[in-house]
């Protein structure tokens, strides 16, 4: 194939892999280590595909820069698209994503978060570096008996969900279409919100970002848990308030928190920020406490996920190019739901 597609915010990992998969298509990539914004989109001249990731801006003026510059298709090689403008986009461009690329990944990242945080792996690693093998200060508990509440019960969740059975934890979970079946399957409870903020001694969120879902860790719903709570977020950093999150944790109410998402990360993560100050006030103050552990959007960052990655991104590409069904499309009109039935592209 001799189509050209626009590379936004490439790293070197990005380079690696794509240009192994891509010995199998033959598209012409040209990287660009900068991020999809209205100042940068002018790039994709010339280009009939654009690739982008979670970060980069894809807002209406992106769309009518793209769509100006002869863009036919937006492939994004996330699974989250909170950061596009679809109504801008429908009927005008194809936008397609990688809907799953490993859900292991990410959980196991979330257990890790987890157990750092019980067992104060981080302070013992920084302590017996500088010759300090006292263990005052790292107390944990064990997580068998433990109650774990899932908010979101997708394939992610899923995957944490028999990690934590295996550990031995009562597991509580929120979806707002509860699989009973399922749950007899995996031995949990779905519960309400309220039963699982009361209850639940870790929480651990694993649901989209919607209108229904921003900010579902607020003031309110953090008074209404149990102290000491363990919060461990490696969704989208917009599920917390993060300002309600550190009052929790001065406070004492909020135990300790594993953030593998910020939601004003786009500025920072990604990126070598160490010769600079921390401009974002809010951020700065959560790397403050102790009891927080802040990882920069690492979670899906295995290599099964990025070949798998990878290979979804460039067989949209593919499928695109060949007219054939968009089975990864999304768009303005239609849901998942009615894509998959109908077998055809929305326009």
């Amino acid at each position: 194939m001799n189509q050209k597609i626009a590379f936004f915010d490439a790293k070197t990992y990005d380079r690696q892999t794509f240009d192994a998969e891509n010995q199998k298509y033959g598209f012409g990539i040209t990287y660009f280590e900068t991020k999809l914004t209205p100042a940068t989109a002018t790039l994709s001249e010339s280009f009939d595909a654009v690739c982008a990731f979670v970060n980069d801006v894809i807002d209406a003026a992106v769309i009518d820069s793209l769509v100006k510059s002869g863009v036919k298709v937006i492939g994004l090689r996330c699974a989250g698209y909170n950061n596009v403008d679809f109504k801008s986009a429908f009927n005008r461009i194809h936008v397609v994503r990688v809907p799953a690329y490993s859900p292991y990944a990410v959980a196991e990242h979330a257990v890790a978060l987890m157990m750092s945080l019980n067992r104060k792996i981080h302070k013992a690693y920084n302590r017996t570096r500088e010759g300090n093998f006292a263990l005052s200060g790292l107390l944990g508990y064990d997580m068998h008996g433990k109650t774990a509440g899932i908010i979101g019960a997708g394939k992610i969740a899923r995957c944490l969900i028999s990690i934590l059975r295996g550990f031995g934890m009562r597991v509580l979970a929120f979806d707002p279409k509860p699989d009973q079946q399922y749950a007899k399957e995996a031995g949990i409870t779905f519960v309400d919100l309220a039963e699982l903020f009361r209850e639940a001694d870790v929480i651990s969120l694993h649901c989209p970002l919607t209108p229904q879902t921003e900010k579902i860790i607020s003031a309110d719903s953090i008074q209404n848990m149990k102290p000491g709570v363990m919060i461990i977020n490696t969704g989208r950093g917009k599920l917390i308030d993060s300002k309600a999150l550190i009052e929790g944790l001065k406070t004492g109410q909020v135990g300790s928190a594993g953030l593998d998402v910020y939601e004003e990360e786009s500025e920072y993560f990604f990126e070598d920020k160490s010769a600079e100050p921390i401009a974002d006030d809010i951020l700065a103050r959560l790397m403050t406490f102790p009891n927080v552990l802040i990882t920069s959007h690492q979670g899906f960052f295995t290599r099964e996920a990025l070949d798998n990655i990878a290979a979804t991104t460039l067989a949209n590409f593919k499928e695109f190019f060949e007219n054939g069904y968009l089975q990864n499309e999304i768009c303005y009109k239609c849901d998942k739901t009615c894509i998959k039935k109908e077998k055809k592209r929305c326009f």
